[in-house]
């Protein structure tokens, strides 16, 4: 590569680097993002389980969608609401937790396989 474009490169890492810096600063004075599944990288290496512990609630959460979304269905179907629009919204966001769910399985399963490849 020419200087200019080591150069180039190395201006635009840096500017990047600022910038990362700048927004941990301002997330760690408004306290960040709070909430389940927004945990702070500090907080994530205290607790040795917390991939495991998010992952089971995120399963969790993606069961109770598709409860809700069954049991919306089947009120539909018994008379008992009228509301088309609110069955399927409640069963669109069941499908996509799953999808998303099944996603993070897959990603999962091929670092899995990813790792148990490498030479040691």
């Amino acid at each position: 590569m020419s200087s200019v474009n080591m150069n180039s490169l190395m201006a635009a890492r840096n500017a990047i680097l600022n910038r990362n810096n700048a927004l941990q600063d301002i997330a760690g004075k408004t306290g960040g993002l709070t909430g389940p599944g927004n945990v702070r990288p500090s907080e994530q290496a205290d607790d040795p389980a917390g991939f495991a512990a998010q992952l089971t609630d995120a399963i969790q959460e993606v069961n109770k969608l598709q409860q809700t979304a069954k049991a919306d269905t089947a009120a539909y179907q018994m008379g008992e609401t009228n509301d088309v629009a609110a069955v399927m919204l409640s069963k669109h966001k069941a499908s996509i937790g799953f999808e998303s769910t099944l996603q993070v399985r897959n990603k999962l399963l091929s670092a899995y396989k990813d790792i148990m490849n490498m030479s040691v």
